[in-house]
């Protein structure tokens, strides 16, 4: 076993995340392990998450039990418990966050996804969990969805850190970054120490190949056939692309020359798992050796690139007017892209309202004892 392909990418300056969080992964030390022997540098959670380490994971009962009896609904359980597993992953990462100055060293945390259409609820939600907390590392998650991309915006503005969330289209992308520029110039007006904020933007890959390869399928040409798994990687990479291109013009520009230590808003690519097994499991990450970028995984991902991952020296889709054309194909072939990313961002904050849902049942089943100890 050999983490040579984890320490490689590291030294590429690659920023390597765990997409993954529980109480038993904290209190057994395994996420100290990840950190020390994995070159884990941060960690990013969603209700999916949380939905799994609270139906399997025993060490919540005994919080469960006193905050039952404490009279707490089910949501306010649930911050609880999001809260105190998201600030004990900060505090393990906090020696990362202060060896590089903020660059890593990062916890997210998803703002209810009932809210992704809601701007106000998610400014307030995002800023209660924000002050629970209580941890300068820690960055709140909000769904780049059209409500959601002026809250990033307003929390910006009020020096709160944000990861902005299911971001699968360019125009997407490009709209979270910009949002995160607006934020940064209403902290300014407002006196803010600039060099404090942080953002990322989360590019979703593998749900993204996922969806355009089956309508690839269902076309059935050779043309299709040979765009199978090559946009999310192009899409990547023209989001690289993009990325250097916003942090060049005159915006940003001026906002670097008033405030000298400003920073850039990062790139994560996320949804790094491989759907399909005709594809290596490693590809979403290995592929992407971009130097500042960071690359989240479950742990199943990080174990396959640990053992037989290779960072090839030409990565899938990095050839820029390549990566164009290929998306470019797709138009030819009467798939609209736009329509698949509009398609996949509504899957994708649906998908976290049910894993929301199920907690809160998963909540009430395991409080309910605690309750009728009480009567």
């Amino acid at each position: 076993m050999t983490n040579d392909a984890l320490k490689e990418l590291s030294d590429r300056g690659v920023s390597l995340y765990l997409d993954d969080i529980s109480r038993s992964r904290l209190d057994g030390g395994d996420l100290r392990r990840m950190i020390e022997d994995r070159h884990v540098v941060g960690v990013t959670t969603n209700p999916s998450i949380f939905k799994k380490a609270l139906a399997d994971g025993e060490g919540y009962d005994d919080t469960l039990r006193m905050l039952a009896r404490s009279g707490f609904s089910t949501a306010d359980a649930l911050r609880v418990l999001t809260c105190m597993d998201v600030r004990d992953a900060a505090d393990l990462l906090a020696p990362v966050h202060t060896a590089t100055d903020g660059h890593d060293g990062w916890v997210s945390l998803e703002v209810n996804p009932f809210y992704a259409h809601d701007t106000d609820a998610t400014v307030a939600e995002a800023s209660l969990l924000h002050w629970m907390v209580g941890r300068p590392n820690v960055m709140m998650k909000v769904p780049a969805t059209v409500a959601g991309l002026p809250a990033v915006t307003e929390l910006v503005s009020r020096g709160i850190p944000v990861n902005v969330t299911v971001i699968f289209s360019l125009d997407r992308y490009r709209e979270a970054a910009e949002a995160y520029m607006a934020g940064l110039e209403r902290a300014a007006e407002e006196g803010r120490d600039l060099t404090a904020i942080r953002s990322v933007a989360s590019f979703y890959l593998a749900r993204l190949d996922d969806a355009v390869d089956g309508q690839l399928d269902i076309v059935r040409t050779p043309d299709a056939e040979a765009l199978r798994g090559r946009i999310a990687l192009s899409h990547a990479h023209l989001a690289q692309e993009m990325h250097t291109e916003l942090h060049s013009d005159s915006r940003w520009k001026a906002l670097t020359r008033k405030h000298p230590g400003v920073r850039p808003q990062r790139l994560l690519w996320a949804s790094t798992s491989t759907k399909d097994d005709r594809y290596s499991d490693t590809r979403y990450v290995t592929n992407l050796a971009l130097r500042g970028s960071i690359n989240t995984m479950p742990e199943k991902t990080l174990q396959a690139v640990a053992d037989h991952g290779t960072v090839p020296a030409e990565p899938l889709g990095a050839e820029v007017p390549d990566a164009r054309e290929a998306v470019r194909h797709l138009d030819m072939l009467g798939i609209s892209f736009a329509d698949v990313a509009d398609r996949l961002e509504t899957e994708a904050v649906t998908g976290f309202e049910d894993a929301w849902q199920e907690i809160q049942k998963v909540l009430r089943t395991r409080m309910k004892p605690a309750e009728e100890e009480d009567d």
